[in-house]
């Protein structure tokens, strides 16, 4: 952890990207990383990857935690990925993905740049301690 990270809150963004109307998991985490001592943003329902990016850029979250049920995670998180990528803000953030992924789309979920995937029934304790160990330098 930085210097900056000890002297601020850890900023969080819990996003939920597509279609998905299931949003109890988020509110669940969100209410963890807060207690937690994070400072957290939830999305609300229903965002579109550009306003995923957007809110993340604009907030200069650590952590950003999308959570996805609908099946669409192939398609949807490598475009909120681009889309930080073109806010140079995808190596300043840690990118974690909660739902329901299958094992293989998990590791392609990896390789474009996810740090890691929580399925249901992950500890609260597991991710928080996760995010505490993997964050990104700050510039």
């Amino acid at each position: 952890m930085s210097a900056e990270q000890e002297t601020r809150a850890v900023r969080c963004l819990v996003a939920k990207v597509g279609l998905d109307g299931h949003d109890r998991g988020a509110h669940v985490i969100a209410r963890a990383f807060r207690d937690a001592g994070f400072e957290v943003v939830y999305s609300g329902l229903h965002r579109a990857p550009e306003e995923i990016v957007q809110a993340a850029v604009q907030e200069d979250v650590d952590v950003l935690g999308i959570s996805i049920l609908s099946g669409a995670h192939n398609t949807l998180v490598p475009k909120v990925i681009e889309g930080l990528k073109e806010y140079d803000a995808f190596e300043d953030t840690l990118i974690l993905v909660g739902g329901i992924i299958p094992d293989d789309d998990e590791d392609d979920l990896k390789e474009l740049g996810v740090a890691e995937v929580f399925g249901p029934g992950t500890p609260m304790e597991e991710t928080i301690e996760f995010i505490r160990n993997n964050l990104p330098e700050r510039a």
